[in-house]
This record gives C-alpha cells, structure tokens and sequence, in this order.
C-alpha cells in the first residue's frame, strides 16, 4: 500500500498535513496551514521537491 498524505483540521481557520507511509506510520508533519488552497500548493510542492531532492547526510561532525 501507497503512503498518503492525510490533512487535519486544527481549528476554523488551520490545517496541517501528515505524511504517513504503506503502513500508515508517520513520516512527516507540517507546519500550519492558513486555507485549504496553500495546504493543497504544499502537498504539490512535495511531491515535486521528493521526486526531485537529493539527499544530504549530515551525520559527520565538522572539526
């Protein structure tokens, strides 16, 4: 099974997303959404950014 993103209601005028993968743990969660519209441009802008984004390891320490 697919991830999904799932988006929740925080109050009248909030909404936040969670990304949650096949077996419906969560992997990521937004910050607040003012409207519905930006919280859809987040969930496409996503979808770009994952298909395109290179990944940076950060775990060595800089001396």
């Amino acid at each position: 099974m697919a991830g999904r993103f799932e988006i929740h209601r925080e109050s009248d005028e909030a909404y936040r997303l969670r990304l949650t993968d096949g077996d419906g743990n969560i992997v990521a969660v937004s910050p607040t959404f003012r409207s519905l519209s930006l919280l859809r441009d987040g969930i496409k802008a996503m979808r770009e950014n994952a298909a395109t984004g290179i990944v940076v390891d950060l775990r060595q320490q800089q001396a």
